[in-house]
């Protein structure tokens, strides 16, 4: 009897235990919320996230079928930017533009842009453009940088034309350039994917078979010797400072427009260092013929069939006359604009587009990092 009570007991005092136990668990569910703070996971962040010197930024889908001509593209991924700074955003971030590039002002959405330079201590980020830099740094900021700030070295111009200063290295944290493999790219143009609200592209009436428009010009430059063959095979029509024909935006715009090619040639030949040499004739209507760095890496940013390049014909009298032949065959010309099917072509606003996509790396990362050896980098 006494061992049926005593085991009765101890049910009894487990069973008041479990209670116990069971309505604080209730207590702590109730009025417990945990912090959590998850960056999204599923969106594509190629555009923004840094990416390591020597690869390029590519987006994973490159191929479609347009027309006649199945077009495989790796090209820069641009249509993110705006959803990721949506998704995660660290507030309050101070970018300080050390110089306005050029004395070019703008501003910017999601951070604060100042030129103040009183408040260089509590400035998450310093802009600073290349151009203005001296080569003893004098002109640089003096005070200790905090732990917190970020220098960012920003450059629009190719190495070519772009003065080496050796103190560089070691000194910023992030480059913004329009290499792809900048920790900031910002090119000078990309292709965007064609929306419901956009115009279907017509393409222009041509008058012109190949046009130029030049100012600065050198004798050296790879494509004044280029030119000055080709046009012994071709006729050119040739405007600029250096032909003493200037044109304004709407007369240009025009032109460009009335021409059936434009030679896009760069004034020197870099990695990525494509310019609105193409991007323009490319918005107007027209089929660029480029000079400038590989095939391989103009298609890192357009698609491979919406431009001729100088290097896949072994002369210039080789190139003129694979022009003429389009002249005179308007299908395959036309299927040079196959891809405005399904993009069209944006253009980066300078300055501006470096301060924001700085804004919105800086709003995304907050790690600590060194660019080393800027260049050997930049420069090779």
């Amino acid at each position: 009897m006494l061992g049926r009570l005593s085991s009765s007991s101890c049910k009894w005092t487990l069973a008041k235990c479990c209670l116990v136990v069971l309505c604080l668990l209730g207590f702590f569910l109730m009025y417990y919320k945990p912090d959590f703070n998850f960056r999204p996971s599923t969106i594509h962040t190629a555009s923004l996230l840094p990416c390591s010197k020597g690869n390029s930024t590519t987006a994973p889908n490159k191929n479609y079928t347009s027309g006649n001509h199945h077009i495989t593209w790796t090209g820069y991924n641009h249509t993110n930017t705006i959803q990721l700074r949506d998704a995660y955003m660290e507030p309050q971030v101070l970018i300080l533009i050390w110089w306005w590039p050029f004395g070019y002002k703008f501003n910017i959405k999601g951070c604060q842009l100042t030129d103040d330079r009183t408040l260089y201590n509590k400035a998450h980020a310093v802009i600073i453009h290349h151009n203005n830099i001296n080569r003893g740094l004098t002109n640089m900021p003096t005070e200790p940088r905090p732990r917190f700030q970020k220098w960012v070295w920003f450059n629009m111009e190719s190495p070519a034309n772009s003065a080496l200063i050796p103190k560089l290295n070691d000194l910023f944290n992030l480059t913004t350039t329009y290499r792809l493999d900048s920790d900031i790219p910002v090119p000078y143009g990309y292709l965007a994917p064609v929306e419901s609200e956009d115009k279907g592209f017509e393409l222009p009436v041509k008058d012109k078979l190949v046009c130029w428009v030049v100012s600065n010009w050198n004798s050296q430059f790879k494509r004044v010797q280029f030119y000055n063959e080709l046009k012994q095979h071709i006729s050119i029509e040739t405007y600029g400072r250096a032909f003493s024909h200037t044109l304004n935006d709407q007369e240009y715009s025009k032109l460009i427009s009335s021409c059936k090619f434009y030679l896009s040639f760069e004034n020197s030949k870099s990695r990525d260092y494509i310019t609105e040499k193409l991007y323009n004739p490319m918005t107007m209507g027209t089929v660029p013929v480029v000079l400038g760095p590989p095939r391989t890496n103009y298609e890192d940013h357009i698609p491979g069939h919406s431009f001729i390049h100088v290097d896949d014909f072994s002369s210039p009298k080789e190139l003129a006359e694979r022009l003429l032949y389009l002249d005179q065959n308007p299908d395959e010309y036309t299927s040079y604009f196959n891809w405005r099917q399904r993009f069209k072509v944006k253009r980066s606003y300078f300055g501006q587009d470096h301060a924001q996509r700085s804004c919105n790396y800086l709003q995304m990362r907050r790690d600590r990092q060194t660019v080393h050896d800027l260049n050997k980098w930049y420069w090779g």
